[in-house]
């Protein structure tokens, strides 16, 4: 019975070396969440048996997953399904398989947030009740959104705040400041905090961002992971922690005023449309700084 399943949900999919995944990834663009790189450190560290699939069409790739079993590679199924379910966090990432425009295939592994990217080549998505917020342009922002911000960096800088480059820190550093924050923040456990350190250092690459500190103690922090694609630039948004002591500062809407100006401006500076995201359009404040877009999945 499981040999037939699986050869029901690998039904035009032929096994690949990661070797062929990675260069298919880095010619036709992807996500964080399907990075070459994301997916061989983390399911090496979670000891998770990773499988490269390819769609082949006279002998030509046309699109490659990475999985685990019966789930996408990184997939927080798939981590349930292991019984690892807060090994790591990469939050509700966008997802985005690599495939050749043009191509059509079907997905029969369990996936969600497949991005609109992907729409209209994948003969299985169904739309999700969720949507996904993805940062709107500087210039998508009322000019009254705009000013506020910058009067609240101005305040925060006048008051002893410092905007410090959380990669100058040390990856075991890292992960104490975002930890204590985002427990000070939301009052329970970070997800995936036992293995948080070693996961920064295994992604060190490709972290990016700033975090606060207001008379030299942290304030804000945020963990964000940048990848580039040939043809557009994803940053994933996985959390962030804010001390409420610091709250008339709004440290954590100043943290993410400079984050996403920071990252336009790099993609921008590429020459690349940049998927910011935020994960889930869930939260109220999301709203603010996002546009929501639709995602899709196969279960």
């Amino acid at each position: 019975m499981f040999s037939f399943f699986r050869s029901w949900r690998e039904r035009g999919w032929s096994s690949i070396s990661a070797e062929d995944y990675s260069a298919a990834w880095h010619r036709w663009g992807g996500s964080v969440a399907t990075h070459p790189d994301f997916v061989a450190r983390l399911s090496e560290l979670s000891s998770i048996s990773v499988a490269y699939l390819g769609w082949l069409v006279d002998g030509e790739l046309q699109a490659v997953i990475a999985v685990w079993g019966r789930h996408l590679a990184l997939s927080k199924s798939g981590l349930k399904q292991h019984n690892k379910r807060r090994f790591f966090d990469l939050g509700n990432a966008e997802v985005i398989i690599p495939q050749a425009a043009g191509s059509q295939v079907s997905v029969r592994h369990q996936v969600r947030y497949v991005s609109e990217l992907n729409h209209g080549r994948i003969s299985t998505l169904k739309q999700q009740q969720e949507g996904l917020a993805l940062a709107r342009k500087p210039e998508d922002y009322s000019k009254k959104f705009r000013y506020n911000q910058r009067r609240e960096l101005r305040l925060l800088e006048e008051q002893g705040g410092k905007i410090l480059p959380f990669t100058e820190l040390s990856s075991a550093e890292q992960a104490a400041m975002y930890i204590d924050l985002f427990e000070k923040r939301w009052d329970f456990a970070a997800p995936g905090k036992e293995h948080l350190a070693e996961v920064l250092e295994l992604l060190r690459p490709f972290v990016t961002g700033s975090f606060i500190c207001i008379d030299e103690l942290p304030a804000a922090a945020q963990i964000l992971y940048r990848v580039e694609s040939p043809e557009w630039i994803s940053v994933e948004y996985i959390n962030g922690g804010v001390d409420p002591q610091f709250s008339a500062h709004s440290p954590g809407s100043v943290l993410s005023f400079v984050n996403t100006q920071a990252e336009w401006a790099y993609a921008r500076e590429q020459n690349k449309p940049l998927r910011y995201s935020f994960g889930r359009a869930d939260r109220e404040y999301k709203g603010r700084w996002c546009n929501t877009a639709p995602v899709y999945e196969v279960r």
